[in-house]
């Protein structure tokens, strides 16, 4: 099936800008899972030895340089060439990225079995900017993972606040984190902004997952499957203390997670109503009407002066 068959909707759309993650369960084929960890084996080493500045082993994947297309990254032969090019993994990256991506770095992550190691809550950034355009990394699982068993540890909704990479890292404990666990082949798509951590692996198998970061190279306006788009999106007077809609992108935006309480929460709904403005091309929508209600104050403004 081509890729267009496989573009995410309207509404997936809203439900990533909502909790800045998309998660496809047993999404990628066997023959891939069960083949791609040798691969990772010696990517993994590679990377690790190109840093310390010694050549690399024989018979492994050339590594990508930043910049690069994503469909120029690895051999279309290779197990990792093929799980990058399934038309199932391009509709999502398409989506959400615009078609052919630009390589920004990948990374294998192995957990050993026992390991004691827990990594600090971060961001992929070091100081982001304040547009709305964003990059993706995609999490392949190529194993089953059992609750607790090293799974990546995030907190969903937390890609819209702005903080440093190492900003969040005294966070412990938070109210609606989740841990990773699932079947082989699932796939976990990020914004790059949300707040995650690796977690120590008490099983008795070593954990692996395959992280890679894209930057889009295209305006990310109206990428995905259009069909629904008509029937969901909502004008600025969708207004929950007014008139409302139950079946419109602004009630996806209003989602709440544990973490977000009260009148804070509103923090994050005015961030989410600019980034599908970018993504929708459309200026005048808005959640509750929160950006409405100014930008018609600073109209008068400028219109009296």
């Amino acid at each position: 099936m081509p890729v267009s068959n496989h573009k995410l909707t309207t509404q997936e759309m809203a439900r990533f800008v909502a909790d800045g993650y998309l998660r496809f369960d047993k999404l990628i084929p066997s023959e891939i899972n069960q083949n791609i960890i040798r691969e990772f084996s010696l990517l993994e080493s590679n990377k690790i030895l190109q840093i310390v500045g010694q050549p690399p082993e024989a018979g492994g994947l050339q590594l990508p340089a930043s910049l690069t297309p994503l469909s120029e990254c690895y051999p279309p032969q290779s197990f990792l060439g093929q799980l990058l090019n399934l038309p199932e993994v391009l509709g999502i990256v398409e989506s959400l990225v615009g078609p052919n991506p630009l390589f920004d770095h990948d990374f294998v992550h192995r957990l050993q079995a026992g390991s004691e190691y827990k990594q600090h809550l971060h961001v992929d950034a070091v100081v982001d900017s304040a547009d709305p355009s964003f990059d993706i990394q995609l999490f392949y699982f190529p194993q089953d993972v059992a609750p607790g068993a090293g799974g990546t540890r995030f907190v969903p909704a937390t890609h819209l606040r702005r903080t440093r990479a190492e900003g969040v890292g005294r966070y412990q404990h938070l109210l609606g984190e989740q841990q990773f666990s699932g079947e082989a082949g699932t796939l976990m798509v990020f914004h790059h902004g949300l707040w995650h951590a690796g977690q120590p692996n008490p099983s008795d198998v070593d954990r692996w997952m395959y992280k890679i970061r894209l930057n889009p190279r295209v305006s990310q306006v109206r990428q995905w499957n259009m069909e629904d788009f008509d029937d969901i999106h909502n004008d600025s007077s969708d207004h929950t203390f007014a008139r409302m809609r139950h079946d419109s992108v602004a009630q996806i935006l209003r989602s709440l997670q544990p973490w977000q309480k009260g009148h804070e929460a509103r923090y994050e709904q005015m961030q989410r109503a600019l980034v599908w403005r970018y993504l929708s091309n459309d200026p005048g929508f808005d959640v509750d009407y929160y950006h409405t209600r100014i930008e018609q104050r600073v109209r008068l403004i400028e219109e009296s002066s």
